[in-house]
């Protein structure tokens, strides 16, 4: 990713303490690592330890072949911090298991804040259902690499 498109992915962004964020993050070159379970298995450890360290409450996720979704309330860390611990561990995690060395994620993120009134049953349902609109899929439940605390 261009360095002038990972500035603008920063434009503005706020990290609220009990705030809900939808973040999304992409595998370098949009290569499809998480094919292998196991692989996407080191990415949703990661994500749980998250929740484990009190910095985020998972609400939903789902890891894809090539990139995550993730439906947070932020705890004790920032947008910046949350993410970056995360990548960078799971990084460890994919090359340890695979063998491989260096980058693993595109640099940056996307977050969007949701609002009190958005419907957080809803967004949980898109993040978990994105296996199905890729064609992944044709049911929810037939995908491994996904949970949402309502579900």
């Amino acid at each position: 990713m261009p360095f002038y498109k990972s500035c603008k992915l920063r434009t503005g962004r706020y990290s609220q303490h009990g705030g809900i964020y939808l973040l999304s993050t992409v595998v370098l070159n949009r290569a499809p690592v998480f094919q292998d379970f196991k692989l996407g298995r080191c990415v949703v450890r990661e994500l749980m330890n998250a929740q484990r360290w009190n910095q985020a409450q998972s609400l939903a996720w789902v890891v894809m072949p090539d990139h995550v979704h993730w439906l947070v309330q932020l705890k004790d860390a920032s947008l910046q911090s949350l993410m970056r611990q995360v990548k960078s561990r799971s990084t460890k995690a994919v090359n340890n298991l695979s063998g491989s060395m260096g980058q693993l994620w595109q640099a940056g993120f996307h977050d969007r804040a949701l609002r009190k009134e958005e419907d957080l049953l809803a967004t949980a349902r898109y993040v978990v259902a994105n296996p199905v609109r890729a064609g992944l899929v044709s049911r929810v439940g037939d995908y491994s690499l996904w949970d949402a605390v309502w579900l």
